[in-house]
């Protein structure tokens, strides 16, 4: 299984490219110097990075996702299960009721 947990900033150029998708390589790198105030050279660099996690592509200077954005973070939730409760859905579900519990017995107090 490839790598997909991304840095925070990887996760912004992400959502960029999902929201803008299929977006030619300039126009991306012109949205990112708007938006994340990247010059070229960062764009690209964190592009390969992407690309080389088989998270998007790059071809004919036109970037598309290999995988979408929904199928990218229901893979995070499930590391998440299995790096923090050992892969139990169950214990899973239980701390986050018990959370939920916790969180609306302070708001009615």
């Amino acid at each position: 299984m490839k790598e997909y947990k991304l840095a925070e900033s990887e996760k912004k150029f992400a959502e960029l490219i999902w929201q803008n998708e299929p977006i030619g390589s300039g126009e991306l790198v012109k949205l990112c110097e708007k938006e994340m105030n990247w010059k070229k050279s960062t764009t690209y660099t964190v592009l390969k990075k992407l690309c080389e996690k088989g998270i998007f592509q790059n071809k004919d200077a036109m970037v598309t996702s290999l995988i979408t954005k929904d199928e990218y973070y229901a893979k995070q939730s499930v590391l998440f299960v299995e790096d923090t409760f050992g892969g139990s859905l169950p214990k899973f579900l239980t701390a986050f009721i018990s959370g939920k519990k916790s969180a609306n017995n302070r708001l009615k107090s």
